[in-house]
């Protein structure tokens, strides 16, 4: 990879890196998010902790971390660079360096970069992921629904080959996140929306 695509696969990863779920659960008082629920950082997990405000914010702030980079690398040096920084960051909060490379699933900062590359393929994921939700109460079903739905979008609103490639890829990039929550979805066990955890259960990361 040359040096400058590096830097903005950098950017992208750093910025996807920082652990808000994980910050924010540690300053309210309420310990380490990764010791409860399906054990990741992400706003479904925190959401387990009671703390609905706290979960928004998480949600708020994972997708500001996707979309901030990619729009500024996007305003300045370009779209095919700014699919480069989106992969970076859904990256980073997948595997972040800073807690051993496991962090979240990606689904709050997929829709932070989608808005950042494409505003109506942000608003299409949220429409989905919500419409999904309301259906059957299911974040993990409401994910995969909606990032299963972003190619098929692509062509339709003029995106260049560069965020159709990268928009492939990572809603692919969704599916393998989200292989044992896919594996539950198939016994009839994935956990609804909101179901709190005191402690560590058996979802997987």
């Amino acid at each position: 990879m040359p040096l400058a695509l590096f830097a903005l696969f950098l950017i992208g990863y750093l910025a996807g890196s920082i652990p808000f779920g994980l910050l924010l659960t540690k300053l309210a008082g309420l310990g380490d998010v990764r010791r409860i629920g399906s054990g990741n950082i992400g706003a479904t997990n925190v959401l387990r902790t009671g703390n609905k405000g706290l979960a928004a914010a998480t949600l708020l702030l994972d997708m500001l971390k996707g979309l901030v980079p990619v729009i500024v690398v996007k305003m300045l040096a370009g779209e095919a660079a700014a699919a480069i920084t989106a992969a970076g960051a859904v990256l980073g909060h997948v595997f972040p360096v800073w807690l051993n490379f496991r962090g979240g699933k990606g689904v709050a900062t997929f829709i932070g970069v989608l808005l950042g590359l494409h505003w109506a393929l942000g608003l299409a994921f949220i429409g989905i992921w919500l419409l999904m939700a309301l259906l059957f109460r299911i974040s993990s079903l409401s994910a995969l629904a909606a990032s299963a739905a972003m190619p098929l979008i692509t062509p339709f609103i003029g995106a260049p080959p560069s965020t159709r490639t990268v928009v492939i890829l990572l809603a692919l990039f969704m599916f393998f996140t989200h292989r044992e929550n896919i594996r539950r979805l198939i016994g009839g066990s994935e956990p609804k929306i909101g179901r709190s955890g005191g402690k560590k259960d058996d979802e997987a990361r």
